[in-house]
């Protein structure tokens, strides 16, 4: 080998050396962070939403009482139903022209993701139940190509709903016939995050798709966190 491509031999191999070690340098920085970003994600807390008091030193967190509602098939549907479960909350009627057809689109998001998971669930408050009737929510239902047990539609006495809906989902629900744009109803767009215990862990704009993905990354979170 000549002088000039010994040179070059080793110029290159040097060159190549450098790339290499850049590389594997740019590799670990990268494992590093997302490490660091895992790490992070794995022991973020959610808070608890709501008002709560304080006995004997314990925290008592805001909760959802007990219910019942009558499902889209005519079976009750309780607390109990949720018992050992994490569920989404949200209010609606089938009718609505403005927000709720984007709400269904991103909540099918979400029951896409979970509907094979026993522990997580999706309820459906009607606001409007003089319209939505037993067989509208079911024909509802069935014309978004929802089944099984994960996602419920319910109805019941209008002020009960109302008042889970303002009271303890901290949401907008009510009746309003000057809202004529809005179907003759006001109701927040809101998706609420359950934990096990009926305590309020998050609420997203159900309307917005950044927020509801980021609504089911904190479901899986609470879930690991909780089974």
């Amino acid at each position: 080998m000549n002088l000039k491509r010994k040179i070059s031999t080793i110029y290159h191999t040097k060159e190549v050396r450098k790339v290499f070690v850049l590389s594997a340098s740019v590799i670990c920085l990268t494992a590093s962070v997302l490490s660091l970003q895992s790490c992070t994600e794995t022991n973020r807390e959610l808070p608890y939403l709501g008002q709560h008091d304080e006995v004997d030193g314990k925290k008592i967190y805001h909760q959802i009482p007990k219910f019942t509602f009558t499902n889209q098939d005519s079976v009750a549907v309780t607390q109990d139903d949720y018992k050992d479960k994490i569920y989404v909350a949200d209010f609606f009627f089938t009718s609505c022209p403005t927000i709720c057809p984007v709400m269904k689109t991103q909540m099918l998001r979400v029951y896409e993701k979970f509907k094979d998971n026993p522990s997580i669930g999706i309820l459906s408050h009607t606001i409007d139940p003089r319209h939505d009737s037993i067989k509208v929510l079911h024909d509802y239902r069935e014309r978004l190509g929802v089944s099984g047990n994960t996602w419920q539609f319910v109805t019941g006495k209008q002020d009960d709903i109302y008042d889970i809906g303002e009271k303890f989902y901290m949401v907008t629900a009510q009746e309003d016939s000057t809202a004529i744009e809005e179907g003759g109803f006001l109701h927040s767009g809101a998706f609420v995050l359950v934990d096990k215990n009926r305590h309020i862990r998050g609420v997203y704009d159900g309307t917005v798709k950044d927020e509801v993905s980021q609504l089911m990354k904190d479901m899986e979170l609470l879930s690991s966190k909780e089974n």
